[in-house]
């Protein structure tokens, strides 16, 4: 799409909206397709991060990078907070409040780009802040610039919660995050979200009753399409999905900030066994442990050599879930993988731990999109027969099976509908125009 195509007619010039999620990839990846979103529709976006976690991203599509700005302030060095850790996903247990405060040391820099913006003519007309983002908030509203509150969680986790319940800090929530949450809350006029009335028909409705403050959908920003070329064969993991039936393999993935034990390993790997199923299961390590030592029971491997395949490290995720040969996707309804699952119409093993994901869970079990795997508020992981049958009722009876694929088809024709996406995209521009005064 042309760059300047949808701008807006009535407008004296674009927008300039300045983006700084939380930096965690569960709010990283969704802000960088919203950038590309209003940079398709004309706007200026400043995305606004730290170096490493910059030079880990995607680039922005080549039509679009003129009116894309990626803007680095330096990561402040932090007692306690390894040298080079910039990401949540890096970060060694126990030290999430120190990287909070990291983040307010951010607050100088970023008053500085926006004083940069404005002598340069390029003042910042919205600044998306994430929810504990206060001294960013902070800095906006010193210079005068409104806040919108960025939630990338499902409506359905507000709902039941009334609150956000955010799946990448420590669970509970502790006093300092529930104090930066409010005091980021208190100066935000928009609430963004990254859902639509069509996903969460029940939820999307009772958010601004909930919050007192207009909520405004974004849609929900599905990553770039999987692009089936020869080199994507090169990969290990597709060049053995290659191989495979047609919707045979149950794709095992827990995103970067799950809290896996060495237990919860045994036990899925315990599940997998039992199930009987093919699966292709991207493994990371718990945090703790280090990623060349061999978590996984002795044998297993061998024992399920032909039939599924254990990866270490980084894998094409949409890819995987793009293939043919993929049928289910057992995971832990993080929002982002969610959305990235049924992208693809993948029902779901789900195995939720923190508060949103169970929100989720429970809206795509009782719809019936996925399974989720019980769990005896007694055991302390998820048991290997209770992730057999899960498996079993999504990937091998017949009845079951197809009720739970026709579901998550129908979804994933909400996510490809890119008139309905466009739509939300150009109705939150025109909104952040009428508040922005």
């Amino acid at each position: 799409m042309d760059a300047t195509a949808g701008a807006d007619s009535d407008s004296s010039r674009p927008l300039h909206i300045a983006i700084f999620p939380w930096l965690a990839f569960g709010h990283l990846l969704p802000c960088l397709e919203l950038a590309e979103r209003l940079a398709s529709r004309g706007q200026r976006v400043s995305f606004v991060s730290t170096p490493r976690i910059l030079s880990r991203l995607r680039p922005v599509a080549p039509a679009l990078a003129a009116l894309v700005d990626f803007v680095a302030l330096p990561f402040p060095r932090v007692d306690g907070i390894p040298e080079g850790v910039e990401a949540t996903s890096d970060l060694p247990p126990g030290k999430a409040e120190l990287h909070r405060e990291a983040l307010d040391r951010l607050a100088p820099a970023f008053s500085a780009f926006l004083d940069a913006a404005f002598a340069d003519g390029n003042k910042v007309d919205w600044v998306l802040v994430d929810s504990f983002h206060a001294c960013i908030a902070d800095v906006a509203h010193e210079h005068k610039v409104p806040c919108m509150l960025n939630m990338p969680y499902s409506a359905a986790s507000s709902v039941d919660y009334g609150l956000p319940d955010p799946k990448d800090l420590d669970n509970p929530l502790t006093p300092s995050v529930i104090r930066r949450f409010v005091e980021t809350f208190e100066k935000c006029k928009l609430i963004a979200y990254r859902s639509s009335y069509e996903f969460e028909p029940e939820s999307m409705p009772l958010l601004t009753g909930i919050f007192g403050k207009p909520v405004v959908p974004v849609g929900l920003l599905p990553p770039p399409p999987a692009v089936a070329t020869n080199a994507a064969s090169d990969d290990a993991a597709l060049s053995w999905l290659d191989g495979q039936p047609s919707k045979s393999v149950v794709y095992v993935a827990f995103g970067s900030e799950y809290p896996m034990t060495v237990k919860q390993v045994h036990e899925i790997a315990l599940g997998l066994e039992l199930a009987g199923t093919r699966f292709l299961w991207a493994l990371k390590n718990p945090s703790g442990v280090p990623s060349d030592e061999d978590v996984l029971p002795p044998g297993f491997e061998e024992r399920t050599r032909g039939r599924g395949s254990v990866v270490t490290g980084w894998v094409p995720q949409t890819s995987i879930l793009g293939h043919g040969a993929v049928g289910a996707f057992m995971m832990h309804c993080g929002w982002g993988s969610t959305i990235e699952g049924l992208q693809y119409g993948q029902p779901m093993i789900i195995m939720p731990v923190l508060g949103d994901h169970l929100s989720t869970a429970r809206v795509m079990h009782e719809r019936k999109i996925g399974m989720k795997v019980r769990k005896d508020t007694k055991d302390e992981a998820f048991l290997g027969d209770d992730i057999a049958k899960a498996i079993r009722a999504v990937m091998v009876d017949e009845e079951s099976k197809g009720i739970y694929a026709a579901n998550a088809k129908k979804m994933q024709e909400i996510l490809e509908d890119e008139k309905c996406n466009q739509r939300y995209i150009d109705e939150f521009i025109q909104c952040l125009r009428t508040y922005k005064d």
